[in-house]
């Protein structure tokens, strides 16, 4: 079993940035492929991005240029940096490691951006 943990969240004006960071109870990231996904409220979870096992990263058209995933393998953290947030980014957030045979979330954590 893995646990995720997520952090980072807050409040934050239009234009500002947040980064989020996943941390992992043990060293998934070799074997997972760890995505970022985000839900806002009376919508479908939907992904933000992903990273892969060997570091190829993949973005929503809508956050590709201002949001950036990118790994520390020491620390079996996941980070998500959030640039340019807009109102429409308001949502929590989820950290996921997916394998052919396991996926694991986090339990996420609020982002708010005001107008």
């Amino acid at each position: 079993q893995v646990q995720l943990v997520e952090s980072g969240g807050g409040l934050v004006q239009a234009g500002g940035s947040l980064r989020l960071s996943c941390v992992a109870s043990r060293d998934i990231f070799s074997s997972m492929r760890m995505g970022w996904y985000r839900q806002a409220p009376g919508k479908q979870r939907e992904l933000v991005g992903t990273i892969t096992s060997s570091g190829t990263t993949n973005y929503a058209d809508s956050v590709r240029g201002r949001f950036t995933i990118s790994r520390d393998t020491a620390k079996n953290t996941v980070y998500l940096q959030m640039n340019s947030l807009k109102p429409e980014d308001t949502a929590v957030y989820y950290c996921n490691g997916h394998s052919q045979w396991y996926d694991y979330w986090g339990q996420g954590t609020q982002v708010t951006v005001s107008s």
